[in-house]
């Protein structure tokens, strides 16, 4: 029997857990020093505005890891000897294994900024930090937030729900530029105004002020301007936990360098998650670091298929991501660029009078077949958005069964119509009659 070690409780070192143990009766012991057992991070927010309480947020009861003879161990590995396949701990004893998975998962950037190691100046990834947001929520009047993705502005409607002042400090000129095309990020912009948050775009901050008592008091921007606040938030961007295993003999990038079955350069170690950087990337359109929680899953799944005899390439499949803009649900399937390119891709895009929904459909300009979604308060489907996109439906075919691709529940309405009207005015040749609307299983 195999001792098999994972350092990491999230969704990638958990997955693999559970997987490993429905193909093997090999020993498995899971070391986190966050928590006692795995929750979703993704519902942080909603235990800080109360709408649930950390239990509600765990997906499996507290009998579940004995049960499935799952070992959890709550502490801290401070050093790793590959050679002798050791983890030294800061409280139990030094541990051997057979098998390492590293589910190290990523922190929060830091850049140098003067004061960034004050009180009351955070990100926002662990249980850890919304347990040290509550502790300085008291004392707090204004928080500024620093950085313009998710993370941020979940922090941000997390201090509004309090009832806190909010002003997010962006460096682009449009909020997240660098991942939402022009309209849905100025829609984004729009719905952060219209809930009272504050939002100064082309900002940066050059310096976070003691208050005098070794907490955040101010931030001072690049070109002078002081801003008042008890909070800081640091939300631009995440980069892999990987600070320990440096001057180890483990290949390290900017991650943990890992091949398509997530093997490192050490014998029976792997990486999966946040951490792991792929030596290529795992397909021509996906990065060498995937940090979404939905790819954590799949990299769990798909290593414990090796560890388990059974190897297995890595296949990401069709990129895909959702998110929150405050009262604004995205969601976006396969490659749409923040940058429309007019030149290989033929856009069509619908927005609601309201400026808070939208459609977004993306062709190859030169075959004409679907290469990715954005939707903005609207949803589709997951699994008729994966199959238009991996089959490589035409646009025609599309546009015919997009009535089918809708999920909004059923008193919503609908809006794929002006989307097919949009179609018929620009290849009147090869206009869909309305009867010819289909369901996706149709033929």
């Amino acid at each position: 029997m195999r001792k098999i070690v994972i350092i990491g409780n999230g969704i990638a070192g958990v997955t693999a857990a559970r997987h490993i143990r429905k193909h093997s009766d090999d020993a498995i012991t899971l070391i986190s020093a966050e928590t006692d057992h795995f929750f979703s991070r993704t519902a942080l927010m909603y235990i800080y505005m109360g709408h649930m309480k950390y239990q509600h947020t765990k997906p499996y009861e507290d009998f579940f890891w004995e049960k499935n003879k799952i070992n959890l161990l709550r502490d801290y590995v401070e050093e790793i000897d590959f050679a002798q396949k050791q983890l030294k701990l800061s409280k139990s004893e030094s541990m051997h294994y057979d098998v390492l998975i590293l589910a190290v998962g990523s922190k929060p950037n830091k850049f140098g900024w003067p004061g960034q190691e004050l009180k009351a100046v955070q990100g926002l990834y662990s249980f850890q930090d919304l347990e040290t947001m509550e502790e300085y929520t008291p004392g707090t009047r204004h928080a500024v937030i620093v950085g313009g993705g998710l993370i941020g502005i979940e922090m941000a409607e997390m201090f509004h729900s309090r009832h806190i002042e909010v002003t997010m400090l962006v460096r682009e000129s449009s909020f997240w530029s660098n991942v939402l095309p022009p309209e849905e990020s100025a829609m984004v912009n729009r719905q952060i105004k219209k809930n009272g948050i504050k939002l100064q775009l082309e900002s940066e901050i050059e310096e976070i002020i003691d208050d005098g008592n070794g907490r955040a008091g101010a931030v001072k921007l690049k070109g002078g301007a002081i801003i008042d606040c008890q909070f800081v938030g640091l939300t631009v961007g995440v980069s892999p936990n990987t600070g320990f295993l440096k001057n180890t003999d483990l290949e390290l990038g900017r991650g943990i360098k890992v091949n398509e079955y997530f093997e490192t350069n050490q014998p029976e170690v792997y990486a999966i998650g946040d951490c792991a950087e792929f030596l290529e990337a795992p397909a021509a359109d996906r990065k060498n670091i995937e940090q979404v929680w939905y790819t954590g899953r799949m990299h769990g799944e798909t290593v414990a298929q090796t560890i388990c005899g059974n190897k297995t390439a890595y296949q990401p499949g069709i990129w895909f991501n959702s998110a929150k803009f405050i009262d604004i649900e995205y969601q976006t399937y396969g490659q749409v660029a923040n940058k429309p390119d007019e030149n290989t891709e033929e856009h069509f895009y619908w927005e609601h009078k309201s400026g808070e929904k939208s459609i977004r459909l993306v062709f190859h300009k030169e075959n004409k077949t679907l290469k990715g979604v954005n939707l903005m308060g609207v949803r589709y489907r997951h699994e008729v958005c994966d199959k238009m996109i991996r089959d490589k439906w035409p646009m025609k075919k599309v546009f015919t069964h997009l009535k089918a691709a809708n999920f909004d529940p059923e008193f919503f309405k609908k809006h794929e119509a002006e989307l097919i009207q949009m179609y018929n005015e620009r290849y009147p040749e090869e206009a869909i009659k309305p009867r010819k609307l289909l369901g996706i299983f149709s033929r």
